[in-house]
């Protein structure tokens, strides 16, 4: 199965893959409507930096999924190797944000549910948006 990898050692910090990700998972067709209007699109990955290297942080689709396992609303499951979340489902409990090793999952703009990523399995043709924006091929999409 194919996933998302980052080379930390070619990311630049920029963020352009957290300000798409937040603009495809947004539902608005381009990513000026997605930021316009005053309500701020969350974004499914987060760029961690640090003095001398930067990296990208999102669901790894781990073979273990503690997040799953610990969903107490059922939101979580694993479909095709992809964890996703069924956001009707979800209780805003946030189990699974303490329950991810990785810290990759995030708490919705409106602060009563979680978001994470899908690999844009529901907005996207072929790679995820994050991994399309990246200029300098930092995050890669492929399997290992």
């Amino acid at each position: 199965m194919k996933k998302v990898y980052v080379n930390e050692d070619w990311c630049l910090g920029c963020h352009l893959c957290e300000f798409t990700c937040a603009a495809a998972n947004s539902g608005a067709p381009d990513m000026i409507k997605a930021f316009a209007g005053g309500k701020k699109p969350v974004a499914r990955i987060q760029i961690e930096e640090g003095d001398k290297i930067n990296f990208a942080v999102q669901c790894r689709h781990c073979d273990a999924h503690p997040c799953v396992k610990g969903c107490i609303a059922g939101a979580l499951s694993v479909q095709d190797g992809v964890i996703v979340c069924d956001e009707e489902k979800c209780v805003g409990c946030y189990t699974c944000v303490l329950s991810c090793p990785y810290g990759a999952i995030v708490i919705d703009e409106a602060g009563h549910k979680i978001r994470k990523c899908d690999l844009c399995t529901r907005n996207s043709h072929g790679e995820p948006a994050c991994v399309k924006a990246c200029p300098n091929n930092a995050i890669v999409f492929e399997e290992r």
